[in-house]
């Protein structure tokens, strides 16, 4: 998969260092190289939750089948 600064992604890895769980949207906001982007998530109130390095492997594009939840964010280190 190809992603481009902008596109919103879920995460397919758990990351609890930074309080993140598989399933979360976040959107790209740096990409360094095909297979090394900048991510960034945020939490319902628009305060960042974490911005964090990923390997396009530990990400995925959202898909139509997709529903949105809510949940209760682990702190951030």
């Amino acid at each position: 998969m190809t992603y481009q600064d902008l596109d919103c992604v879920v995460l397919a890895r758990d990351l609890p260092e930074h309080g993140l769980r598989t399933g979360d949207l976040g959107t790209i906001v740096q990409l360094y190289s095909p297979e090394a982007l900048e991510v960034e998530f945020v939490r319902a109130s628009g305060e960042t939750q974490a911005l964090v390095t990923v390997q396009a492997a530990d990400l995925r594009p959202i898909e139509a089948r997709d529903l949105l939840a809510v949940r209760a964010a682990s702190p951030s280190p």
